[in-house]
């Protein structure tokens, strides 16, 4: 497969795949218990393409060559595994770190003690979720999802951040749909 149908279809390039791959071998022989014994790195390329596609489980369990029941059992595998890993990816600056953040802020718009600069967009579902559907739709019945993002200074993503699905949201959700447009 070319580099570019690669990233197409996992969202990672082949090199980052299987870094990932190794990184998470470990915690994934460990966790294999079918008697055909799904390989670390059948487990990965299929979860990836689950998460870029936004597609059904069944679809992708069928494309990997398994039931949609093991899929499950590998996604939540691999979510173990990733969640394990995830200080290796996710790090959260130190207080000398901050002040140095504070004062590059500083010097971009002269406002004191910013050490962020957090963002939302609306991400268009191209199919709506089957669980909790009206949580993810807007008052136009769009389907999206609120994504937010946080920057530094120097206009790195320091985080990303998408909506729990709860209670609270779809009454918010709800009282969206309630509200009359004001322009």
């Amino acid at each position: 497969m070319e580099e570019r149908h690669v990233i197409i279809t996992y969202r990672l390039d082949r090199a980052t795949i299987q870094e990932l791959c190794t990184q998470l071998e470990p915690d994934l022989m460990s966790a294999i218990c079918h008697p055909t014994g799904i390989p670390p790195q059948v487990q990965v390329l299929s979860v990836l393409h689950f998460l870029a596609s936004g597609s059904f489980q069944t679809t992708v369990a069928i494309a990997s060559g398994m039931s949609q029941p093991m899929f499950s059992n590998v996604l939540s595998r691999v979510f173990s595994a990733l969640l394990k890993h995830m200080r290796s990816y996710i790090v959260f600056p130190q207080v000398e770190d901050l002040l140095t953040v504070k004062s590059d802020f500083y010097a971009l718009g002269h406002i004191p003690n910013i050490i962020g600069a957090i963002d939302g967009t609306h991400v268009a579902l191209v199919h709506h979720p089957r669980r909790s559907e009206q949580v993810y739709r807007n008052q136009k019945s769009y389907h999206f999802m609120n994504v937010q993002m946080e920057d530094g200074p120097d206009g790195g993503v320091v985080a990303a951040v998408e909506p729990v699905d709860n209670e609270d949201e779809e009454a918010e959700e709800e009282d969206m749909d309630n509200r009359d447009s004001v322009i």
